[in-house]
């Protein structure tokens, strides 16, 4: 095994571990409603992560199949609010199921050595799996900090 596929199983085991640590803060969050930024719940939070790892999802499963990516297109203040609206209809549950289908998805594609470069957004360059994966991990913790402050609070 390379280098780079050791680096990059290690970076998904880590991604599964922050998953599912944010699954179980949910699962046992008495208000998804509580506000954790000015205009966003902790409900919103997760619908806005769940939408950036639907597209992580899709470009990945695209890429493992030959398919070429069609990665999100606009401003990124824009598209993180269009993704929790898009899902604010959505109970909790779905909302978390919906997260833990991307993360399969995730999984089944991203150790597929054919993915060398991950779109993100229309406009923005191209990750290598690794760095893609460890800036989703990062950005998933830093939500997870946030809410875990508030819901303790």
């Amino acid at each position: 095994m390379s280098e780079a596929t050791e680096k990059r199983r290690l970076l998904l085991e880590q991604l599964n571990d922050v998953v599912v640590h944010l699954l179980d803060i949910y699962k046992g969050m008495p208000n998804p409603d509580i506000m954790v930024y000015e205009l966003w719940t902790a409900k919103d939070v997760l619908s806005h992560l769940t939408f950036w790892h639907e597209s992580f999802a899709r470009n990945v499963s695209d890429l493992a199949q030959d398919i070429k990516p069609t990665p999100l297109k606009g401003k990124l203040s824009d598209l993180n609010q269009a993704g929790v609206d898009a899902m604010k209809t959505y109970s909790l549950e779905v909302i978390m199921e919906r997260l833990e289908i991307a993360q399969k998805t995730i999984c089944n594609n991203i150790l597929n050595t054919r993915i060398v470069l991950i779109p993100y957004k229309k406009g923005s360059r191209d990750y290598i799996p690794e760095e893609h994966l460890e800036i989703v991990i990062n950005h998933i913790s830093q939500h997870l900090q946030d809410v875990v402050k508030i819901s303790h609070s």
